[in-house]
């Protein structure tokens, strides 16, 4: 299941975890974050291993994604080592279950043997 995250655990949660995070800034009104919702749910499972998959509702939490400068969501941001590697805005690229996790894996690597480098 996917982690929430709040405007306080952000830094804890995010930026000093110690594997990939992928940020879903989303808020319960948008159509295209309910589209996505399960899709990120399952992965959040299958790539427990490789990333760890987090929520951020932007209704309830509003100072992280004002402080980023996000202006549409959903939004998904990977970080890496404190640091925003990725990003896709809107669902166009990342519709399907499929799209999305070859995303995240193209960004996190594929296996053990992708991180190990």
């Amino acid at each position: 299941m996917a982690k929430a995250v709040t405007d306080a655990s952000f830094e804890a949660d995010v930026l000093k975890s110690d594997k990939p995070v992928l940020v879903d800034f989303w808020a319960e009104w948008c159509g295209p974050c309910k589209i996505i919702g399960p899709s990120l749910e399952e992965l959040a499972e299958e790539l427990a291993d490789k990333v760890t998959i987090t929520k951020l509702n932007i209704e309830e939490n509003p100072d992280t994604p004002g402080s980023l400068g996000i202006r549409g969501i959903p939004t998904l941001y990977i970080y890496k080592d404190g640091q925003k590697v990725a990003q896709e805005i809107g669902i166009q690229n990342i519709s399907t279950k499929s799209k999305l996790k070859a995303w995240i894996e193209s960004v996190v690597g594929e296996g053990a043997a992708a991180q190990a480098g």
